[in-house]
């Protein structure tokens, strides 16, 4: 009996991928982008509004308890810092919480269109905001 040490597979007739069959493939990954990208390139916007929504409901409820604790609102000259940290001049709170209202105040940007509610316009019609102060 004769062991022969090399045996050959039998030939299946396909070595690799036909040109077509790669660029079929290079379509459906190209038209699958096209779909998936855009929405995933919109998160970040998303994110940034639904993150501005939020600071905007903390403060209005910071400042209903600061309303709650103190009988007001903090004055125009204790601003918003009142809700962060203790007022030292104006109409000092009385019931002030330690710790405040609010960890820390986010960037925020309060403005009005003014009597005519539409952006620009002069005297009573005028935006009025933060930036203006």
């Amino acid at each position: 009996m004769k062991l022969s040490a090399s045996r050959s597979l039998p030939h299946t007739g396909q070595l690799g991928f036909t040109l077509i069959e790669i660029l079929i493939v290079v379509v459906i990954l190209g038209i699958l982008a096209g779909l998936i990208v855009p929405r995933i390139m919109d998160r970040p916007d998303q994110a940034r509004v639904v993150a501005a929504k939020n600071d905007i409901q903390a403060i209005i409820s910071a400042l209903k308890l600061y309303r709650l604790d103190n009988g007001s609102y903090p004055s125009s000259q204790q601003g918003l810092e009142a809700l962060v940290k203790r007022p030292e001049s104006g109409d000092i709170p009385l019931n002030w919480k330690p710790g405040g209202y609010l960890e820390r105040l986010p960037e925020i940007d309060v403005f009005s269109f003014g009597a005519d509610r539409k952006p620009g316009g002069e005297n009573y019609d005028a935006d009025v905001g933060s930036w203006t102060l």
